[in-house]
Order: C-alpha cells, then structure tokens, then sequence
C-alpha cells in the first residue's frame, strides 16, 4: 500500500524554552528594583517551557473537578476532587511564592518579582491561578483583625502546598479565596443577603446562599455579609478550631466556558460560624485592598495570556510555509504578527509598572497613581485579551481550531478576567469613581504619563486630548468607555516610549494614537519595523 501520510510543514512543538526570557517582562523587573530575582524567575521559566509542564496544562483542563457533596455512608463532605497535576502546579506556584510570600519579604521590588513569576507560570496554566492570586490578595485585607492576621499570615505565605480539609493551624500552608457574589446582585455586593448574627464567643453566624465561589477547596475564606451594623467583612475557615467542618455546603460546580481546571461553585451558608475583620458596616472598605490586588493578577494574567499567544503565533508562522515561504515572511502575516507583539508589550509594560507600585505603599504619589492607573489598565487590558486571542489563533489557520493545538484553551479563558472582579462597565465607572474621589489620583496619572513629554508629538497630542476629555462632565458616565480607554493607551505609550523597544513605542504612537490603523489587528501602518519587532516574541 503506497504511503499516504508522509508529514511534511508541519510546526515542531514549542517546548525546551525559558518563558522568562521575555524582554518587556525582563526589564520591568529591572526598573521595579527587582532584578535580584531574575534567576529564579529563569528557573520557572525553563520549567514552564518543558513538555512537562505543559502535558501538565492540558490534563488538568481535559480532566475536570469533581464534586463530592457525599461519602459512601451518606455523610456530608463537600470535598472537590482534582487531577493529581493540579496539585503539580500548586505546588510549583506555591515553592516559588506566588500567593502570600511577598508580604512577609522585606527585599525591595518583592511584589514585582512575585507579579513577573506569576505572569509566566500563568502562561503554562490559567486555572490555578485563581487561588493563588485569591491568597495572594487576601493579606492586607485581613489585616484589618490583627488578631487574626497574626494567625493566618505566616501561614498564607508558606512556600509549601498542603492540600486537604484540617484544621488551618494544624497545615504547613494555607489558601484563601473569597465569596462575595450574590445571584440577585452579581457585581452589586451591596445587595448581599446573606445575613451574619453575633454570638457571645465573639464569633458571628452567616445563613446564605453565594452565587459564585470560586476555588473552594481554600483552606479559609473572606465573605461579605449583613450584620446588625451593616455589610462587612468576615473570615470563615473550612475546619473549625475544634476540628469539625464548618457548615459551607457546596452546592455545585459551575459549568464555565473557559478556567475548567479551577472549582468555581455555589455554596450555601448553614450557619457557618465566622469572624468579623474590620469594622461591621465597613465590609467594602475593608475588602477592597483584596479586590484591588486582584484586579493587578487580572491585568497580569490577561498581559501574560497575550504573551503566550504572540510568542505561539510567532513560532508557527516561522515554520509554517505557505505560497513558497515562511509565513512570517509574507508581508500581511508580518503587519499581523507585529501588532500582537506591540499589544502583548503595552500590557506587560504597564502591568508591571503598576506590580512595582504595589512595593511603594509608603509612597503617597505611587498609590495616588496605582488607585487610577490599575482601574484603567484593568478595563483596557482584559478588554484586549479575547480579540488578542482570537487573532493569535487564526494566525494558526485550522490548525488553531483544534484542540491539540492549545489555542482553544487559551481562546476560552481570555474573557475572564475582563468579567472577574467588575466587567468592562464596572471597571470603567470605578475609574471615574476614583477620579472624583480620590483627585490627587488624577494629577498622580498625569505626572506618570508626563514623564514621557517631548518624546513623541502623537503621544503629546493624545494625551491633551485626554485631558481635554476630562474637562467636559456632561454625558461622563455615557462616554466611560471611550475615556477610560483613552487613558489606558496614554499610560501605556508613555511607558512605552520612555522604557520600550524603539520599533514598538514608534508603532504603538504611530497605530493607537496616530489614527492610521484599523480597528482590527494587522492594520499598522507602512514604515513600521515588522521584523524588529516580531524577533521580540521568537523563540531560538
């Protein structure tokens, strides 16, 4: 029988890299005094680019949690059960600090160097970054009891993975999540009613149903809920100090489109026993610093998803060959190619810019400057993802459409974070909230973006239109969108032209503020240094 499979232009895996070697990420780790951990952020990014590490992505995501709301015996449990890689990529994310380490780290630029870690371990799964990221976040908001801070911290910033339901102080580390979302108003944590009854210990009894939980096999969780002085703040662990199991009923597992790897779950409060953190009635405020520093890991995720679909569509369009050359030679491929790298740059750029302001809360100007910059990086950046995501897999052609590929995956979760802790339109109304608020934030970002003055006129020109923008109040809440957005690309080409690749900055101002570029990607302008710019994402 003649041969009828002979495999011939076909891609070789993309596997035996280092993920960390990564210019933008590189050097915003350097301006974030954080350069001291560039070899250790190597070392996870030569295991992220092993093949290993990668059949470790895709079985957790081909092999789903399972709920166990029960035993054999009919006792409740509410136990969810993982592929074993899952607990694989934990323990890598937790040996190299990536949920609670920074805050007990007293070098400088260590939550930079916690944000450059998490952005490439990202790339070889999403899912898990979710209880990270929780844990990560949930420190400087249980600060607010110290009592309990005292407890928990050490432990939430253990570099050891210890999975399973114990008792919190009994466990080398530990995981928090949070549980805020309601069915009746999703965004509007306001409108929680769940309710929290004080006892005579001190503690609080919470009776409610969440609508979204995710990760909840934490070891400890942060929940807002009515108490007699209003909705606030409390921590419920999932094993009591006695040793029983706090009555948080796992209800069921949400069937997402994307993050399948990661337990997200409805749960209902039976009388769940809590402690209070902060002030009753200051649940929000007390809470915030949390959502706040998952906003960043949003940002962070979606810039390090984009990465990953640049640095792939590159690799495939050098070795794919079409019409008698690489693709990556073919002019049109070239201007597409490009462009994912130049939005792949501007999103790390400015994500670790705002991860080194997370080091500086001694620095009144640098979080004046990180209350807004993050509000209008989070809306921008996670907006980008899923249309930076659809063109990196159709750079693939057919090939992209297939599972085997690892496109789809990284298509699916792209949405996320632009929905995961405010959606566009609660991410762009915060930004004016902040503004109107917090003045001084306004001057911060404009300080921040003034840096860059006299380094590029379609720079300059766009960012007085934007404060131009900012005079006329009529109609704000309406234009939100079209503001914020506008203020996200001007903190980013100023980043950009002051610290970025020449050929990319040049770009950026050319494309995003020059007004020739279309609106979908591949449509820069002529002149633009297509090859400088795609060897920033090739991989030798």
């Amino acid at each position: 029988m003649p041969a009828t499979h002979e495999v011939t232009n076909q891609v070789p895996p993309l596997a035996g890299h280092d993920v960390a070697d990564d210019p933008a990420l590189l050097a915003g780790l350097e301006r974030a005094g954080a350069g001291w951990a560039a070899g250790e952020l190597h070392e996870l990014g030569r295991l992220a680019g092993t093949e290993q590490a990668q059949e470790w992505g895709r079985l957790v995501n081909e092999h789903e949690p399972v709920l166990r709301t029960h035993d054999r015996y009919g006792h409740r449990i509410d136990e969810v059960e993982f592929h074993p890689h899952w607990h694989d990529l934990m323990k890598v994310a937790t040996a190299h600090g990536l949920h609670g380490t920074p805050w007990q780290d007293p070098r400088e630029g260590a939550h930079a160097a916690r944000a450059a870690k998490f952005y490439v371990w990202g790339q070889v799964e999403a899912g898990h970054s979710c209880p990270i990221s929780m844990t990560y976040a949930a420190v400087p908001a249980l600060r607010a009891n110290p009592e309990l801070a005292a407890r928990y911290e050490p432990l939430l910033a253990a570099t050891e993975y210890d999975f399973g339901l114990r008792e919190p102080s009994t466990k080398r580390g530990l995981l928090a999540g949070m549980s805020m979302t309601e069915k009746q108003g999703g965004s509007d944590v306001r409108a929680n009613t769940t309710t929290a009854t004080p006892a005579a210990d001190g503690s609080y009894t919470l009776v409610g149903h969440k609508w979204f939980t995710s990760a909840p096999m934490c070891d400890v969780f942060l929940t807002l809920a009515q108490a007699p002085g209003g909705l606030s703040c409390f921590l419920l662990p999932r094993v009591l100090p006695d040793g029983s199991r706090n009555p948080i009923r796992l209800q069921r597992l949400k069937d997402k489109l994307g993050n399948r790897s990661n337990a997200s779950s409805e749960i209902e409060y039976d009388n769940a026993v809590g402690w209070l953190v902060g002030e009753e009635g200051r649940g929000v405020r007390t809470i915030i610093e949390m959502v706040n520093n998952t906003r960043l890991d949003c940002t962070l995720g979606s810039a390090s998803g984009m990465r990953l679909g640049a640095v792939r569509a590159v690799h495939h369009a050098t070795h794919r060959r079409a019409f008698g050359k690489a693709l990556v030679d073919q002019p049109l491929m070239a201007n597409v190619l490009a462009d994912l790298v130049i939005e792949s740059e501007a999103a790390t750029t400015v994500a670790m810019r705002l991860a080194a302001a997370g080091d500086r809360r001694d620095d009144p100007q640098e979080q004046a400057f990180r209350r807004l910059g993050l509000a209008v990086s989070k809306y921008w950046v996670c907006k980008r993802a899923p249309a930076h995501a659809a063109e990196a897999l159709e750079c693939f052609g057919g090939n992209g459409y297939v599972e085997e590929s690892g496109m789809p995956r990284l298509y699916r979760e792209a949405p996320l974070s632009s929905i995961w802790e405010g959606s566009g339109n609660v991410a762009a109304l915060d930004a004016l909230r902040a503004m109107g608020k917090q003045p001084e934030s306004v001057a911060a970002f404009f300080a921040e973006v003034e840096r860059a003055a006299g380094g590029d006129a379609r720079l300059d020109d766009a960012v007085d239109r934007v404060r131009k923008e900012l005079t006329d109040l009529d109609g704000i809440e309406y234009r939100a969108r079209r503001l914020v957005e506008a203020m996200a690309l001007v903190l980013q080409g100023s980043l950009l032209v002051r610290h970025g690749h020449p050929a990319v900055a040049d770009a950026f101002c050319a494309s995003r503020f020059g007004g020739d570029w279309g609106i979908a990607f591949g449509t820069l302008p002529a002149g633009v240094d297509t090859g400088a710019i795609i060897e920033r994402a090739a991989i030798r």
